[in-house]
Order: C-alpha cells, then structure tokens, then sequence
C-alpha cells in the first residue's frame, strides 16, 4: 500500500512538471524501500562492514590513533600497574610514561594490517548470518565478527605487534622496567606479563570499538548510508523494528 501510494504521488508530480528527472527519483525510491533480496541483505552487510573496517583501520592507524584517543589508548599493563607506581616512587617514572607511548605507537603501526584479515572473515559471510546481524542489536555485526575472528586476529596480529614494538624499542623498555621491578629487594609479586600479547588483545578491543561506532553510525544515521544498497537494506532492518523499539 505504501508503495503503492508513493508512485501515485510522483506519477502526478511528474503529470505537473514534466521533469525526467522525477522519473529517476520514483525508481530510486521504489528500489529503496522495496524488501531486499537474500543476495541483497548478504551484500549489504559485507559491504557496510567492509566499510566500516576499513575506517576503523583508517584512523587507527594515524599517528595518535591510539594515543590520543582516551577511549582506547593501551595504558600500562593494568596487572602491573603497582610495578609502576613503585618505579615512579623511585624516579622511574619517565620509563612507565615512555613504554605507554610507545605501546601505543606499536599498535598504530600494527592496525593496518588487521584491514585484509577482517575483508577475509567478511567474504565467508553467510545469508544466515547475515540476516540474524541485521535485525539484530545495534552491535551484532561487530559482536559475531569478534566472536568470529578473534583468536584468528590475535594469532596473526601478534607477529606484527612485536615487529612494531620492537621497531619503537618498547619490549627493550619493558625488559629494563620488569628487571629493575623485580629486582627491588623484599618484592614479593614478580611481573610476568607476556607484553605482546597485551598489547595485541588491547590493540584488537580498541579495533572493535572503532568498528562498533561505525556500524551504529550506518544502523541510526540514514545519511551514514552513502550507497543505494545501504540505504535499502538498512531501511528494511528499520521497518523490521517493533513500534517504540529500539
């Protein structure tokens, strides 16, 4: 019925003006709201998350992606945070301050190569999974992807974050820093925290932020939807939602 009333509606705009252009905007509106495909939905969704992926890496990947973001800057390892706290006492200080910074410049240098692993986990999409992300919550893409992907992340991520700290020279850093800590007379805990895989697994939550943000960005910002694809598929997911629901 709705679609039967918007053609009626630009057929007489068209009857008044003659404007071809109004038959272009009637096919365009009918194809938009019109319910997807099955081939559709699928392409919707790899293309919304291909997107989104690749923003995230995007800016993750500047310099001060990490650092200067506050919501996922990689702070010193949070179960050695006293080890911190004793080498400030002591005037080391500049060494916790140094080993966050380039923590985080190891992580910038490191994102990008997230970008192909995450195209890959996208291609082997299937219609099942893609209509359960679409009307699903607000995060359900990003959510089945880390489900997905994680471990397969973190095991190719890795070599690439130790190649990276290695390059700013943080793992000398935090070699010197667990030395001089656990060497201080009377500790009793000692640091035994792999900083690699730390830094690759906060590295990866701060990836998966990003990606989130995008995808809420395409499900409540129509505007988001920059492809006549997006905007159908995502429309449908609107019209799917129970009155008053979110």
């Amino acid at each position: 019925m709705k679609k039967q009333m918007l053609i009626l509606t630009l057929s007489l705009a068209m009857m008044a003006t003659g404007c071809e252009t109004l038959y272009k905007i009637a096919e365009e509106a009918i194809a938009v709201t019109g319910d997807p495909t099955d081939t559709e939905i699928v392409g919707g969704l790899k293309e919304a998350l291909s997107s989104g992926a690749a923003n995230a890496v995007s800016l993750l990947s500047q310099k001060g992606g990490y650092g200067k973001d506050p919501l996922i800057r990689i702070p010193f390892p949070s179960e050695a945070q006293f080890a911190a706290n004793a080498l400030r006492d002591i005037g080391l200080g500049r060494l916790v301050d140094t080993l966050e910074a380039r923590l985080n410049d190891g992580a910038e240098k490191g994102a990008r190569m997230a970008l192909p692993i995450f195209r890959d986990a996208i291609t082997q999409m299937t219609f099942a999974d893609a209509r359960n992300i679409l009307l699903g919550s607000e995060n359900a893409a990003t959510i089945y992807f880390q489900d997905k992907t994680r471990e397969q992340l973190l095991n190719a991520f890795a070599p690439h974050i130790k190649n990276s700290l290695d390059e700013v020279h943080a793992t000398e850093i935090w070699t010197e820093i667990t030395t001089r800590y656990n060497s201080i007379p009377l500790v009793r805990k000692k640091i035994e925290t792999d900083l690699v895989r730390y830094a690759t697994g906060r590295a990866l939550d701060g990836l998966f932020a990003k990606l989130a943000l995008e995808e809420k960005k395409i499900r409540e910002q129509p505007l988001a939807r920059s492809t006549a694809l997006l905007q159908k598929v995502f429309s449908y997911a609107d019209r799917q939602k129970p009155a008053g629901g979110n």
